[in-house]
């Protein structure tokens, strides 16, 4: 398993920034593709995005993190991929997504439209087969917990 984890490349892994060359009948003859793991990520995390109920994705301390990414100029761009672990091979890619659903929704079914759409999506772009997308719903989001965010009101002029 550890063995398996360390293949995996996430967010913050340099095995992330190698390219990878990805196997196509055109690749003998016209040259070949290379499809960096991060590209595959990024093509997860907004598919996962598009879906209606997912609130955010990562566990709680990589959202902290892509939070505090964001107020720094320049840093919004890494936070694309927060809560989404690939690996990718020549022909094949697995993916891993760690999501906050809205609460009140069926997590089932979100979660087999999230897939769907993840499949179609990096299928689509890349040519990869997609072999699997776990998903781990590590949270729910109340209604409640937006009117706390929001900041109170000053009472002077």
């Amino acid at each position: 398993m550890a063995e398996q984890d360390s293949e995996r490349a996430d967010n913050d892994s340099s095995e992330s920034r190698k390219p990878v060359r990805v196997g196509t009948s055109a690749d003998s003859s016209e040259g070949r593709t290379s499809i960096a793991a991060t590209v595959v990520q990024k093509i997860a995390a907004i598919a996962a995005r598009e879906i209606s109920g997912v609130h955010a994705m990562g566990g709680g301390v990589s959202r902290a993190f892509g939070a505090l990414r964001e107020r720094i100029p320049g840093g919004s761009g890494t936070s694309t991929v927060s809560g989404v672990r690939v690996e990718v091979g020549e022909k094949q890619t697995a993916v891993d997504l760690d999501v906050v659903v809205e609460y009140g929704l069926s997590i089932v079914e979100l979660t087999r439209s999230v897939r769907r759409n993840v499949i179609e999506s990096v299928e689509r772009m890349t040519g990869l087969e997609v072999i699997e997308v776990n998903i781990d719903v590590n949270d729910i989001h109340l209604p409640s917990e937006d009117e706390e965010a929001e900041p109170a009101s000053s009472r002077v002029e």
